[in-house]
């Protein structure tokens, strides 16, 4: 299958490990052996900024029901900016007064750090946590913020013997060895529940339609188009969220055909270089999430 030869070219080629899964969200359940495709699909991953797509879910549905109204207006400051973060609010040097939809939007289309954790306040960690546990998505878990991620990262960074400063210039290489990179102690999920996540948006089940349809607005204006975007010719829409850590590059979405044809996808890659520009890395999301959606698309006839 194309797939699996896609897979065993990219690691072999570019020593990386690959974690995917991708759903047809149309296909019949009596065809689940058809229904998708996978390698490590069940493992655990380092989700990275794809961490805000949960967080983004518990933010519609709070809309929906009004518990949190859309317009809400924020006030920040710029001491309210501390997050790392090379977009939106985190880069911001004047005070601003923004909605809480926005924020949201924010924290998709440019995954805005400042943004998330923000949100993340005011919905409360453990919230999201429950939505996950009763959309049944026992092994995805929310550990923290952005904050918490980079301040987990300096602190493990500057425990090691010799102590690493966290904005040195080699402290990319020493990433690995930081609760921030470990699938058991950081932000975490599988392929597989990542894409579970994705079809309940797309088909409106176990959620209010209202959020599904606002999650799935936000998830279509994401600006980035370096990863899944590149796999797809400009008449199919890619709706999506990326994920980068030194030594992870990420992205979960949604890919639409014009004959109707829709497919979740999620890539995971533990990359061998701790570098945040890694074009080869993001051509290979593109070419597993091809790969992947082209085996679906030649099980069956769609009108099936």
């Amino acid at each position: 299958m194309i797939f699996d030869t896609a897979i065993e070219r990219l690691e072999d080629e570019l020593g990386i490990t690959c974690f995917v899964h991708a759903r047809d969200l149309d296909r019949r359940l009596r065809e689940p052996d058809s229904a998708e495709v996978g390698v490590r699909e069940d493992e655990p991953v380092v989700t990275a900024s794809v961490f805000k797509l949960p967080v983004l879910v518990e933010a519609c549905i709070r809309m929906s029901t009004g518990e949190v109204p859309a317009e809400r207006r924020i006030a920040l400051g710029p001491e309210d900016f501390p997050v790392e973060g090379s977009t939106g609010l985190a880069v911001f040097s004047d005070a601003v007064s923004v909605s809480f939809r926005d924020l949201c939007l924010s924290m998709m289309t440019v995954s805005d750090n400042r943004a998330t954790d923000v949100v993340m306040d005011i919905l409360g960690r453990a919230r999201v946590n429950a939505r996950l546990r009763e959309l049944g998505l026992t092994s995805t878990v929310i550990e923290g913020d952005c904050r918490h991620l980079f301040d987990t990262a300096a602190a493990d960074l500057a425990a090691l013997d010799p102590p690493v400063a966290y904005a040195s210039a080699d402290a990319g290489a020493h990433w690995l060895k930081t609760r921030t990179l470990d699938p058991g102690r950081t932000n975490r999920s599988t392929p597989a529940e990542t894409t579970t996540l994705l079809a309940a948006l797309w088909r409106d089940e176990g959620l209010p339609a209202s959020a599904c349809a606002e999650a799935r607005r936000i998830l279509g204006l994401q600006v980035w188009s370096h990863r899944l975007r590149r796999g797809f010719s400009d008449e199919v829409t890619v709706s999506g969220k990326t994920g980068t850590l030194p030594y992870i590059r990420n992205e979960a979405g949604v890919v639409e055909f014009p004959d109707g044809g829709r497919y979740a996808v999620a890539v995971f890659l533990r990359t061998p270089s701790p570098r945040s520009i890694g074009p080869r890395f993001d051509d290979a999301i593109a070419d597993l999430a091809a790969a992947a959606v082209a085996d679906l698309r030649s099980v069956r006839p769609l009108t099936q």
